[in-house]
Order: structure tokens, then sequence, then C-alpha cells
């Protein structure tokens, strides 16, 4: 019989830092991404950003856009477009969510994670998110510094 494999930790391949701070983040969904080899190889290797990436409805389907995936460098000329549209895919009723969350409520589907699952397929973590004023942006940082500094101050007391 074939022993189960352990389950191995996802690698991430790019984070998405600055979302959590310009975007109040509400539903979290993981979906897949449809790329060719050279993108798959280039993503393995690390190099991938995604810090200004969105995602949008088009027909009937959620293409994200503004991701960047390097040239792999040993595919010459069976190259990918580094920042081509890349079609996700997820349920047609999560689609659907999506697409009506930003167009009535004015939200953003912002991409936060690149990153291979246990089964070592590529997935994208998606957020919807509403973004926010500069007014708010300082109010998040007061409060995450003191929180920190309360944290600090708990742990001195013993």
């Amino acid at each position: 019989m074939a022993e189960k494999k352990k389950d191995l930790p996802r690698k991430v391949v790019a984070d998405n830092r600055r979302a959590r701070f310009d975007y109040d983040i509400g539903e979290v969904i993981e979906a897949g991404i449809a790329l060719t080899g050279t993108e798959v190889k280039s993503l393995r290797t690390g190099k991938a950003t995604i810090h200004e990436s969105y995602a949008a409805g088009k027909s009937g389907e959620l293409w994200l856009y503004n991701s960047y995936i390097p040239e792999y460098l040993e595919a010459n000329r069976f190259n990918h477009e580094p920042r081509r549209p890349r079609k996700l895919l997820l349920h047609k009723r999560q689609i659907h969510k999506l697409t009506v969350a930003v167009e009535r409520e004015g939200m953003t589907v912002v991409a936060m994670k690149f990153y291979f699952n246990e089964q070592g397929r590529a997935k994208v973590e998606i957020a919807l998110g509403k973004g926010r004023k500069a007014h708010d942006k300082r109010e998040a940082v007061k409060e995450r510094d003191w929180n920190r500094d309360k944290a600090r101050l708990m742990r001195d007391r013993g």
C-alpha cells in the first residue's frame, strides 16, 4: 500500500502585504489560476509580484490583471508575456458574487497571495476590499501601534 504524504506547508510565492493597509479586507477566497508551463516554472523560482494586481469580471469570467510573473530564462522563444491577464478559476456562483459586490457596493477584488498548495497546484488568494482614505490609514497605524505597546506592557507586567 502507498503511504500517505505528510501535509506539506504551502509555499508562498508572492504576498501583497500592502493590500491590508490600503483596503478594509472582507471575504477571502482561494482561486485557481490558468497558467502556461513557463509561468509555472517561473513562479517556482519565487520572483513574482502582485502588489498592484486586481481582479475584474469580463463576460462571465474573472481575470487577474497587472500581476507580474517574469519570463522563464530557459524557455527562449516559447516564453510568456510577463503582465498578461490571467483567468481565475472559480465557481459561477463565486464569480457572480464578486462581480455584484464590485458593481453595486464599489468594492475591489484584490490579489493577496500567490502560492502552491499541498498538491503542487498554483493558487491565488483573492479578497473583497473596500478602499481606505488617508485618515483611515492613519487610524489603522495608530491602532496597530497602540496594540503593540499594550502587548509589550502586558508582557512586562507578567
